[in-house]
């Protein structure tokens, strides 16, 4: 079996609409409502540019009929487990910096010349640490 590409990453929260707003300001991801028997209440997928859902994000309460696949317990606003961080590729440094600023975010910056790639660490509303990559053009 041969890895095409991640899919999505699936993000449980207790501040659904936040997380969503944070994705889609910061990334400028598309919000959408997951399909049926979710609602937007307790569902929503973050689209990318080339419609892609990238991520999936869930209330804690689901929609009656819905079962969660693999279900675990999830702690929102924890770190992230054994997964240390997400990470993106990403265009326009200084836009993204910008919006980070503008949002009053705590970030750090990395720079990795050998291979051209400038790196934001910033953790998203439930304190899932993203990686967002910059590779010089």
């Amino acid at each position: 079996m041969i890895i095409k590409r991640l899919d999505h990453v699936n993000i449980f929260t207790d501040r659904l609409a936040a997380t969503a707003q944070f994705y889609a300001e910061l990334l400028d991801l598309e919000q959408r409502n997951g399909p049926p028997p979710s609602t937007p209440d307790n569902v929503l997928w973050m689209y990318d540019h080339s419609d892609q859902a990238i991520l999936h994000l869930n209330s804690l309460d689901e929609p009656p009929g819905y079962e969660r696949a693999y279900n675990r317990e999830v702690k929102p606003g924890s770190e992230t487990g054994a997964i240390h961080h997400v990470a993106f590729l990403c265009g326009e440094f200084d836009e993204v910096k910008s919006r980070l600023d503008q949002r009053g975010a705590e970030y750090e910056i990395r720079d990795i010349p050998s291979v051209g790639l400038r790196q934001i660490f910033t953790a998203d509303p439930n304190n899932v640490l993203l990686e967002l990559n910059f590779f010089d053009a």
